[in-house]
């Protein structure tokens, strides 16, 4: 999903970063102010051109129009004494039929870690037949070097001049385009040299928008609320139980309480016997076996007499 959908379009509501660039609402007129909304913006884009414009916000209260132009250059737009300031505000005048209408220029101060502006430079690179691969590593250097934590960028058509279009991209650091508290900026531009146009696609990311305490509160309240329409019941986080002393060292617990004056007792060691066991009777003694009487001593042999040596005197 975080492929095919617009990454500013997916965190609307869910991340308190991201706020709507057209603020106004409308019942039966709600087809002409659209339209209206994007004649302002294609004539401010295509105009302001050369001027570094990244977006622009466009509100409506009552009879009043208010456009903000969050621009890097804000000479550019204001022009000198603010003649261009007055031009713009002449013909939106002219474009809309309305004669109340506010024109704020808003300068970015890190204009490397938008990515509307990324990409219109890397656009304009390949528009002056600039390498694409060059164009590209420069950009993503450029966006990490100024602080960005994660940075892809995609380019599309017939690149380098190639008879068959092609899609290549690069990407440094985390882009994590699932995570809906991620702060992620994207960009598209589109740029027109001679042998077709080439689209351009950034996206940068910025870091983790936490979740503030009053959020948390409001979190947990509407929780607490549902649960008592549901009937079901919520209960808040534990905390970590607090201990002095580690199990088994002898040290004493937090729940002993010492009287001053009196001598502490010492820790009762913990009993490590085992509960005794039943006792098992014994076995009935075996009788001894009868005693084996002894043989009889045989007689010895009577002794045989000398004979006297042969030829004996």
């Amino acid at each position: 999903m975080g492929q095919k959908i617009n990454p500013y379009g997916f965190r609307l509501g869910a991340n308190p970063s991201y706020e709507w660039r057209s603020r106004w609402f409308a019942d039966k007129q709600y087809l002409p102010w659209l339209q209206e909304d994007l004649k302002i913006r294609k004539y401010l884009f295509d105009g302001l051109a050369h001027a570094g414009v990244a977006r622009i916000d466009i509100e409506r209260k009552g009879d009043r129009l208010q456009v903000d132009i969050h621009t890097a250059r804000p000479g550019i737009v204001i022009g000198r004494r603010g003649v261009e300031v007055d031009r713009i505000r002449d013909d939106l005048k002219k474009m809309t039929g309305k004669d109340n209408i506010q024109l704020n220029v808003i300068e970015l101060k890190q204009p490397e870690l938008e990515a509307p502006l990324v990409a219109q430079g890397i656009a304009d690179q390949l528009a002056g037949r600039v390498s694409f691969r060059r164009a590209m590593r420069r950009g993503v250097q450029t966006a990490m070097r100024a602080g960005a934590k994660g940075i892809r960028v995609r380019v599309g058509g017939r690149l380098g001049g190639a008879e068959m279009s092609r899609s290549e991209w690069y990407r440094e650091g985390r882009v994590p385009l699932h995570t809906l508290r991620a702060d992620i900026d994207y960009g598209f531009r589109e740029s027109r040299t001679t042998f077709g146009r080439i689209g351009v696609k950034v996206w940068i990311y910025k870091g983790d928008v936490a979740p503030s305490r009053e959020e948390k509160e409001a979190e947990l309240a509407r929780a607490r609320a549902r649960a008592a329409a549901t009937g079901e019941i919520v209960a808040p986080p534990k905390r970590p139980r607090r201990t002095s002393g580690r199990e088994g060292s002898g040290g004493r617990s937090s729940s002993q309480a010492v009287v001053p004056g009196e001598p502490a007792e010492p820790p009762s060691a913990p009993s490590t016997a085992s509960p005794e066991a039943p006792a098992v009777p014994e076995a009935p003694a075996v009788p001894e076996a009868p005693a084996v009487p002894e043989a009889p001593a045989v007689p010895e042999a009577p002794a045989a007499p000398e004979t006297p040596p042969e030829g004996g005197a």
